[in-house]
């Protein structure tokens, strides 16, 4: 299943029962930059700032003030609903004189904070994993253009009497099939070595929530 993060920040506002709510949502690398990102948003006007993120197995979330689960959990399960990560979410909420009771005040911070993700510009979240290998002269030219469809990326490149060195940024996803095409094209006499580093990796093309 893809994973998405956010391409910049984005915010959504709306009125339930004469509350309103104003979404803010952002990419975020780290815990630290979430926080500073919610603190720096918090509305001190509003009656309550409520926020989560998450960010790979790390996440968090307040209901500030709100009745136990009924803002942080559900602004949190939203971001997992709308396969984000590394993503920051605050929902700033002004009371307007209508109780909403704990599963309206779910309901108006899930859905809030779920809508503000769906229409907010996305990029996706790849893992790649770092390969060093060598390939001869004679298949250089095959090679590279079956890395470029297999979206693998060259990082590095050193030339030597035999061919080239390369260093590879490839799609986890795709790491085996290329494996066993690497094998075939350079009819075993490549060389080929895959570290244990990952890297979360962000496609360039962005895509907009429908």
């Amino acid at each position: 299943m893809s994973c998405h993060t956010l391409a910049a920040e984005a915010v959504h506002e709306q009125e339930i029962r004469k509350s309103r709510f104003l979404v803010c949502a952002a990419p975020v690398g780290t815990p630290a930059e979430a926080l500073r990102f919610i603190q720096a948003r918090s509305q001190a006007a509003a009656t309550h700032n409520c926020w989560a993120y998450r960010i790979g197995p790390a996440y968090r979330s307040s209901d500030d003030g709100e009745p136990g689960g009924t803002a942080g959990r559900p602004i949190l399960q939203a971001i997992h609903s709308q396969q984000c990560d590394r993503v920051a979410v605050l929902v700033s909420r002004w009371f307007g004189g209508i109780k909403l009771g704990t599963g309206g005040l779910a309901r108006a911070y899930g859905g809030s904070a779920a809508e503000c993700l769906r229409l907010a510009g996305k990029v996706e979240i790849v893992e790649f994993a770092r390969i060093a290998c060598h390939c001869p002269y004679a298949d250089i030219a095959a090679l590279r253009a079956r890395l470029a469809q297999c979206g693998a990326r060259i990082e590095a490149e050193d030339f030597d009497a035999r061919g080239v060195h390369w260093t590879l940024d490839v799609p986890v996803a795709a790491v085996s099939a290329l494996r066993a095409l690497y094998a075939d094209l350079t009819r075993g006499q490549g060389e080929w070595q895959e570290h244990d580093a990952r890297q979360d990796v962000l496609r360039a093309d962005s895509m907009r929530g429908g």
